[in-house]
């Protein structure tokens, strides 16, 4: 052969070409070690359930509906007979003023809206009476924020 090339046969050069890529690979990992991660696996203890991560408001709501409260924050529509004076309709808030909506007519095609202050009892202007009645937010916290 002229030139001192030599060429090996396909199955001899695919061989060696398999085994460098390996010997390359195994080096690279004996010298670049794997990054770890903090990975909750199935084994470890599944997968956490909506109590188990819940936090801040949305836990005060789980441990309240747990507790048999299902409207926790009063947030339901209330359809009361229309409040008087001596019996208005009670508001259940944790703060000492809430906005409360009045559907005047039961064909009323509006909502009429007003702020509820803790103390008397206030008149709407279609004459329904309501009142704000403090109650305690799931958890017994009383701060207000």
């Amino acid at each position: 052969m002229s030139g001192g090339v030599t060429l090996l046969s396909s199955s001899t050069g695919m061989a060696s070409r398999l085994l460098c890529r390996q010997i390359i690979s195994s080096v690279r990992l004996a010298v670049v070690p794997r990054a770890t991660t903090s990975v909750r696996h199935m084994a470890i203890g599944g997968v956490p359930t909506d109590e188990e991560q819940a936090t801040g408001i949305e836990k005060r709501e789980l441990d309240a509906k747990k507790a048999g409260i299902a409207d926790p924050f009063s947030m339901e529509i209330n359809t009361s007979p229309p409040g008087t004076r001596d019996a208005p309709c009670m508001v259940p808030s944790i703060y000492e003023r809430r906005l409360v909506g009045c559907v005047c007519e039961e064909d009323a095609t509006y909502i009429q809206w007003m702020w509820l202050e803790k103390g008397e009892s206030q008149r709407c202007e279609c004459g329904h009476w309501f009142q704000l009645e403090g109650v305690t937010p799931p958890g017994g916290d009383t701060h207000a924020h």
